[in-house]
């Protein structure tokens, strides 16, 4: 792998976070005057967030290729990717309930109860409500839910069309390739936002936020941990049925990529080869799962949205109701599905899924500062994911190549 001298996005953020720590104890209260560096950042996330789902998911979608492939392979590829990701949702919400990792976050100026989440829908309606009536003003006004149900809806007809819809196919794929450009160049500004944001919270609060943060970060990590003890070693001894020291001994090598990369786009091409060469599956099959999983299947980020939205719930002394705690659960996994397998795509979706929640974002500039750390298990575990689910499919579908 090619190497250079340039300093990488995680590293910068990093020192940003760092600085924006100094400048807070050096300042104090006086820094608020370089906050508006911080809610550039933030806007500058929710510009792009809606046009990344949609350009992605169609491109993804469109991807599969022929109406055969999508009837069977690709419809049984969604459903693993869709059912591992809401278990992975639904272990991460209850590791936020069992060790309630914002319970302990008391900042002075913050009013517990202040903020009021929105009214709760029963699941009937949440679930309706995911389907847009007018797609147009679903993406203006930025329903992730609406915008991800529209571009699956689209990426399948172009699928079914064919040669005909080609033109629009390769208008997307080159679309959703804009967005993942301006999103790099978006995330090239993350060290200064965070530098700003991080500043102004420790100006203003001090270093006592940094407790709570910490419970945050050993959740997240034990919630990942979960998920591949009991789902994904259950997947793979009873369904694709593959030794878990073969396994585990040969995945590594893809985890030395994720830890470093954080990006399950950028791991692909490791993911691929490992797949085929040290599990033997089918180079057609896994040229056509391991791309999809990359940009669709994210348990781990799963995990982590359920996760932070409890934590920030927590925080401002928030009691989620049973049906809140379901919608929790489809929003981590709908937005899971739509999170770009990028650096940085998870603080974009984070914001959203908060303001989904009617819960505040204030905290984000923590997070921001904080998410290189949670990224490299979110990463790691999305890519485990995709060659699980491969694993088994490939096991089902009798996509392994033949030993000599």
């Amino acid at each position: 792998m090619k190497t250079t001298g340039k300093m990488q996005l995680g590293t910068k953020i990093f020192i940003g976070f760092g600085l924006g720590i100094i400048l807070g104890l050096i300042f104090k209260e006086q820094i608020v005057v370089i906050k508006p560096l911080g809610d550039l950042f933030l806007r500058l996330i929710k510009m792009i967030v809606v046009p990344l789902v949609l350009f992605s998911i169609v491109s993804g979608v469109a991807s599969m290729g022929d109406i055969k492939k999508l009837k069977r392979v690709g419809g049984i590829t969604l459903l693993y990717y869709l059912v591992t990701t809401a278990i992975a949702g639904a272990i991460g919400l209850f590791i936020a309930r069992m060790l309630s990792p914002g319970a302990g976050f008391v900042l002075d100026s913050i009013e517990k109860g202040a903020v009021k989440a929105k009214a709760a829908p029963t699941l009937a309606e949440t679930l309706l409500n995911m389907v847009p009536t007018n797609p147009i003003q679903s993406l203006a006004d930025g329903n992730l839910m609406q915008v991800i149900i529209f571009a699956v809806f689209f990426g399948i007809a172009i699928t079914i069309i064919g040669e005909k819809a080609r033109p629009v196919k390769e208008f997307f794929d080159g679309a959703a390739e804009l967005m993942y450009k301006i999103t790099a160049m978006v995330m090239e500004y993350a060290p200064i936002g965070v530098t700003a944001l991080i500043a102004v919270s420790i100006g203003e609060y001090g270093l006592k936020i940094f407790g709570p943060m910490s419970k945050l970060i050993l959740a997240d990590y034990l919630g990942l941990t979960l998920v591949v003890c009991i789902m994904y070693v259950f997947m793979l001894k009873f369904i694709a049925k593959v030794p878990l020291g073969h396994f585990f001994k040969n995945i590594m090598k893809v985890w030395a990529v994720t830890a470093s990369t954080t990006s399950s786009s950028g791991t692909l091409p490791v993911t691929i080869r490992v797949t085929e060469e040290d599990f033997n599956v089918k180079p057609e099959l896994a040229g056509f799962t391991l791309p999809l999983g990359a940009t669709m299947n994210m348990n781990g980020a799963a995990v982590y949205f359920a996760m932070v939205t409890v934590f920030v719930a927590q925080i401002y002394g928030i009691e989620l109701s049973l049906t809140q705690q379901i919608q929790t659960i489809v929003l981590a996994t709908m937005i899971a599905v739509g999170a770009p397998g990028i650096p940085g795509g998870g603080i974009v979706m984070t914001i959203m899924l908060l303001n989904t929640m009617g819960l505040p974002i204030d905290i984000m500039g923590l997070i921001a500062g904080m998410y290189r750390i949670l990224d490299m298990g979110h990463t790691t575990l999305n890519v485990t994911g995709d060659v699980v689910s491969t694993l088994c499919i490939a096991r089902s579908e009798n996509e392994f190549k033949a030993t000599t």
